[in-house]
């Protein structure tokens, strides 16, 4: 175990000296000590491959170790290492469209953010055409192909956000074919340069719209030009030199520039017969120094290990990273500590360890997972779901938390990725049992079900749940539902990925209490039983899950 500096130790001490009880309830207190730790500015952020992971690293393996858990990584570790990519893009020499009449410079953060995941020294593209190709689906089960053929090696691709039924009016040949207004995966960004990597774009952007992406500008720029990957084989490397994102206005303009109306090709491109659309004319050059690095980092693992079912896994999930150090912001505070993304959901795990500790040994094991890079592109359980300690087919679930609500009780719990798996049934009844309903997510066109970790699972055929405040408003006890949507709109209008997330003594935390004990019995439930949670039909998980459907009889 790392030596830890002496204000962690003494926090360490802190957490133990509560007594031990028979029966265990989740304790508002001991969460809030945890995130007050993990939020201060002794963990500098929390960034991957910086001395706030050492620290924090330090800090997860002692709690665990307090709590009387196993070290569950590979060869009886408490961490998984996690090799990463880390890029930085230093100030651009050159970047700029040019288009019909002359050279269009572009700022970086104000009209467009870019970032790379190459190890080059210099992010260069030189006289690349720039072609519009709508939402860059590529989905021949619905009969969608936005490409259609075009060649696209050594171009830059211009793409909407979301998916092509997003906008979709009645009747347009659009509207249903990707779940309405449901993002489906064709609709994340990370799909989307996944697919110009795939088509040998050189550059990828993505028009900023707020609705269509579910968050601000502001939130866009947050990395300050750094970037993370998973270190990955020269053959295996994307060929983006750049990708990232358009403002709405820039886009306008840009296309503007060709004789191009931004808003009817949009309209265009909510049709299966859409091609792409080359901006005649124009062209993008790049010339940016990149610093880049490899670093360890690291996830943490423990487990409590089961009795008779012990090879069977029921797992939660959190992350431990956030974005480290930034700009001062109007506090003075330069540190952007996710106190609730995702303090919070650490300190909701602990809890519901020591809860299950307090019992009986579980039938089967329980592992609790501390991910990293979860903000750089679930890069952390990425890397363990495609190097299991455990093998995915007989990971029971997987229960993530990430991000609760601290306005106080509510009458509902939210339900992210309805109609996914039975995992939402369990959820509606336990809720029941607490005196609470199920809400579905407000906005799920904002993709929230592919935007944590728990989608590495899902991915790999794993029923899961997650946890987001932030994906409705809780009808609060006091003040219903527009006083939790007052919450989000506070929470991600000011504070999602900023320095504002950050602890206050202004949280009430009896609302995620609830979701903390729900989602606590849900797993307890699991590991007590020889119950497999299933795929609902029509779910696109279904038949990756089904294939290993005998290695769980």
């Amino acid at each position: 175990m790392r030596k830890l500096p002496p204000v962690l130790a003494a926090a360490l001490l802190a957490a133990s000296s509560h007594p031990a009880l028979a029966k265990v309830s989740v304790d508002a207190d001991r969460i809030a000590a945890d995130v007050k730790t993990l939020a201060s500015d002794t963990f500098e952020g929390r960034a991957p491959g910086t001395a706030g992971e050492d620290r924090t690293i330090g800090y997860l393996i002692a709690r665990f170790q307090d709590l009387g858990l196993q070290p569950a990584g590979p060869d009886g570790q408490w961490v998984q290492t996690v090799p990463l990519l880390h890029t930085k893009l230093e100030k651009a020499r050159t970047l700029a469209f040019t288009g019909p009449k002359g050279a269009m410079p572009v700022e970086q953060a104000k009209d467009l953010y870019v970032s790379t995941v190459r190890p080059d020294d210099i992010a260069a593209i030189e006289n690349a055409p720039v072609v519009f190709v709508g939402y860059g689906v590529n989905a021949p089960e619905r009969g969608w192909d936005d490409f259609k053929g075009a060649d696209l090696k050594g171009k830059v691709v211009v793409f909407l956000v979301n998916d092509p039924d997003f906008a979709a009016k009645q009747g347009e040949p659009a509207a249903g074919k990707f779940g309405g207004r449901t993002m489906t995966y064709y609709g994340r960004w990370t799909y989307k340069f996944e697919e110009a990597a795939r088509q040998g774009a050189v550059g990828a952007l993505i028009v900023h719209d707020t609705q269509g992406a579910g968050y601000g500008w502001n939130v866009v720029v947050s990395p300050g030009g750094e970037n993370y990957d998973i270190v990955r084989k020269t053959e295996d490397l994307t060929s983006l030199a750049l990708q990232g994102w358009l403002s709405g206005d820039a886009a306008k303009r840009l296309f503007a520039s060709a004789g191009l109306d931004l808003a009817k090709l949009s309209a265009a491109a909510r049709r299966p017969d859409f091609r792409p659309v080359p901006l005649k004319g124009v062209t993008f050059d790049a010339d940016v120094p990149v610093t880049h690095e490899q670093i360890a980092s690291h996830n943490v693992l423990a487990r409590i290990e089961g009795t008779t079912r012990a090879d069977e896994v029921v797992m939660f999930g959190a992350h431990w990273d956030a974005y480290g150090k930034g700009e001062p912001d109007a506090q003075g505070r330069i540190y952007r500590a996710g106190a609730n993304d995702d303090a919070l959901g650490i300190a909701a795990m602990f809890e519901i360890a020591r809860a299950m500790k307090a019992e009986p040994a579980p039938q089967r094991s329980v592992v609790f997972a501390a991910w990293t890079a979860e903000e750089r592109g679930l890069l952390g359980s990425e890397f363990y779901a495609a190097n299991p300690v455990y093998p995915m087919e007989k990971t029971v679930a997987n229960l993530a938390i990430d991000i609760l609500q601290t306005a106080g009780a509510a009458n509902d719990v939210v339900l992210v990725g309805k109609g996914q798996d039975t995992l939402e049934d369990d959820m509606a009844r336990v809720a029941a049992t607490q005196g609470r309903t199920v809400t579905q997510e407000s906005l799920p066109e904002r993709g929230l079900f592919y935007r944590a970790d728990h989608f590495s699972f899902a991915k790999r055929g794993v029923p899961v749940m997650l946890l987001m405040g932030i994906a409705g408003a809780a009808d609060l006890k006091q003040g219903g539902t527009a006083a939790g949507q007052a919450w989000i709109d506070a929470y991600t209008g000011n504070c999602y990925h900023q320095a504002c997330d950050a602890w206050s003594s202004d949280w009430n935390l009896d609302g995620a209490v609830q979701d903390i004990d729900l989602i606590g019995t849900i797993g307890e439930e699991l590991a007590n039983s020889g119950k497999w949670p299933q795929w609902k039909a029509g779910s696109e998980f279904k038949a990756i899950r089904d294939r290993s459907e005998g290695v769980r009889q």
